[in-house]
């Protein structure tokens, strides 16, 4: 019998969890870094979006399904970690967004999602609490929610129960030999020789890459969460305004100037702790993760504007992440071009918790030689290689 593959993840957050537990359970060797704690980073600083709705019709919207297929298996196989698939919510601003959001619908159902469009009436049926004048609004089955930070940590710990090592707060860099990855070193002198690295840490997978002179299209984005205090919800579901596709995507959006410059939308999560999450903000600020009074202002306007009851609410804290944004919106998961021994999986911007699953499981895929859960072509790191 042959040794088992020798893997080293860089980065234990939910994109290099959900790759640990993967490749662990797929028969390789694994061990896990990160310079922080588990989930410390990106991961414990956002929602719980298990999204299709606001995927693109075709390839963007196969990964978020086969994503949202695996999480279902994995609810079962993890344990406890807030899952719940209550479906969610689109909802429009003005009649000026009528037919594009009734566009939206043709083409994701052609697709294959299960959404509907939902007239006035019946979107006020389903959502009561939402203001008068929003005129529809669309709704997708599939879609589901989170514990983020738990669900970073039930893979690790699954991991680990299979034979996984965990290395917390041990900043690592890479070892270059004869121009492949060998392995990574630690600030203490250790040196762990692998078969193959894979580089998951988010918006520092630049930094991590940055001796092998291979620049990395990944910038922080950042974005701010406000926290409301337990008490009554509006609503059990999770439901964004149909400009956050807008924002998200950088198109033209019918909306006041200011919510441009911080791409300030809508963003309701109930959670299972009988509080919410209210966003949502996209910034280009560096690495600043420092919540900023005009833009938690923004985003509560904002909500109000949707839901006029909420100016009884208490919110309890904010807090920021940075999302690990490229240009075209498409993460870099598969091996380095033109550096062996190097797999990379980074750049997911805000559907990392979405996505984690498939990244996790294709990425185990490509280093185990299996056939492919979908086709990563267009998530090839080369893609930006001439730019």
């Amino acid at each position: 019998m042959s040794a088992p593959l020798r893997v080293a993840v860089v980065g234990a957050g939910v994109i290099g969890a959900a790759i640990a537990y993967y490749l662990q359970t797929g028969g390789a060797q694994v061990t896990l870094f990160d310079r922080g704690d588990v989930g410390g980073g990106t991961s414990s600083r956002s929602d719980g979006n298990v999204l299709a709705i606001d995927k693109e019709p075709g390839y963007d919207g196969t990964l978020a399904l086969a994503s949202q297929d695996l999480l279902a298996r994995l609810a079962d196989d993890l344990g406890a970690f807030e899952y719940r698939a209550p479906g969610s919510y689109l909802v429009l601003d003005n009649d000026g967004e009528l037919d594009a959001a009734r566009s939206w619908v043709d083409q994701e159902r052609a697709f294959g999602l299960p959404i509907r469009f939902l007239e006035r009436e019946a979107i006020h049926a389903e959502l009561p609490d939402l203001a008068d004048d929003v005129p529809g609004g669309l709704f997708c089955a599939s879609d589901a929610t989170l514990n983020p930070l738990l669900y970073t940590r039930r893979m690790v710990e699954a991991a680990r129960e299979r034979g996984a090592l965990v290395r917390p707060h041990t900043p690592v860099a890479l070892i270059v030999e004869d121009g492949r990855v060998s392995g990574v070193s630690t600030a203490a002198g250790e040196r762990y020789a692998v078969d193959v690295t894979v580089a998951a840490a988010g918006v520092w997978t630049p930094a991590l890459t940055e001796a092998l002179s291979m620049p990395l299209p990944i910038r922080p984005r950042k974005g701010t969460l406000l926290v409301g205090a337990r008490g009554p919800l509006h609503g059990t579901a999770k439901v964004m305004e149909f400009g956050y596709l807008m924002a998200k995507f950088g198109r033209t959006r019918i909306a006041a100037p200011e919510l441009e410059r911080y791409g300030v939308a809508l963003v309701y999560e109930p959670t299972a702790s009988q509080n919410f999450l209210l966003g949502s903000s996209r910034e280009f600020v560096g690495e600043d993760v420092t919540p900023r009074e005009p833009v938690m202002s923004l985003i509560a306007r904002r909500a109000l504007r949707f839901y006029p009851g909420m100016a009884q609410s208490l919110f309890i804290r904010a807090y920021a992440g940075l999302r690990p944004w490229t240009p075209d919106h498409f993460p870099l998961v598969g091996p380095a071009r033109g550096v062996p021994g190097l797999v990379l999986a980074a750049g997911h911007e805000g559907d990392g918790i979405g996505l984690a699953a498939v990244t996790g499981h294709l990425v185990a895929d490509m280093v185990l030689g299996r056939p492919a859960i979908v086709d990563p072509a267009p998530l090839d790191p080369g893609r930006f290689a001439s730019a």
